[in-house]
């Protein structure tokens, strides 16, 4: 007796099927997004940890705390230069001055550079490489937000390999309200930013972000900081 013929399954049945199949890779992917999320977000909260004595450190300009750390490491002879990247043109040394929390001796501003070309994470790491091979610079502190510090690491680490980073991350006012929706937002934000980096989008990208961001894509120049 002849077997009778495979039932080939119906249209709709193969449609359910791949629909289910789409909304389960999407659940996958939705939960391992929470899941990085609340890590991200307690990382970013943690306390900085005092890092060893380093040949440099390089401040990002862009949020409340982050120069005045430097500026303490600085006098505690954590470094033996600082770099503040992503300076405003216009900004002047006594800008600085009024941001110390107590008076700093003049070695620490006679070895503080100021730079005034990046306008981005991926401007502070050009400038940043380009300043500590002016310098001879081998270790350095990155001294940035807790919800930064991921991402900068990453570019600086890319712009200047040869480079030890050692990690500070500064607690801003935001992380101290964990609970608001601006800070929920800047979180987010700021995590979807690093899950970005991590798979370099920045190489596809940098010729559109270098008409964006005009100054990151030329030579950096960093201008000395002198009383």
């Amino acid at each position: 007796m002849a077997a009778a013929p495979a039932m080939k399954p119906e249209p709709h049945a193969r449609r359910r099927h791949a629909v289910s199949l789409a909304l389960g890779v999407v659940c996958v992917l939705i939960m391992s997004w929470a899941a990085g999320l609340a890590w991200f977000v307690r990382d970013a909260r943690r306390p900085p940890r005092m890092p060893p004595p380093c040949d440099g450190a390089v401040a990002l300009t862009g949020g409340q705390g982050r120069i005045e750390a430097s500026l303490q490491l600085m006098a505690q002879h954590r470094a033996r230069r600082l770099l503040i990247s992503g300076v405003d043109p216009h900004a002047t040394l006594g800008d600085f001055l009024t941001r110390a929390p107590r008076v700093l001796p003049l070695e620490v501003w006679l070895r503080t550079t100021l730079g005034r070309q990046a306008t981005s994470t991926l401007g502070n790491a050009d400038e940043t490489a380009q300043w500590v091979r002016a310098q001879d610079i081998h270790s350095l502190i990155v001294v940035t937000a807790g919800y930064h510090i991921r991402r900068a690491m990453m570019e600086i680490a890319r712009a200047a390999p040869d480079v030890t980073l050692y990690p500070f991350a500064v607690q801003p006012p935001a992380l101290l309200h964990p609970r608001r929706l601006a800070t929920w937002r800047l979180l987010v934000v700021e995590y979807d930013k690093w899950l970005l980096a991590c798979i370099d989008t920045a190489r596809w990208t940098r010729p559109v972000h270098g008409l964006i961001h005009h100054d990151d894509i030329r030579p950096a120049t960093s201008h000395a900081v002198t009383p």
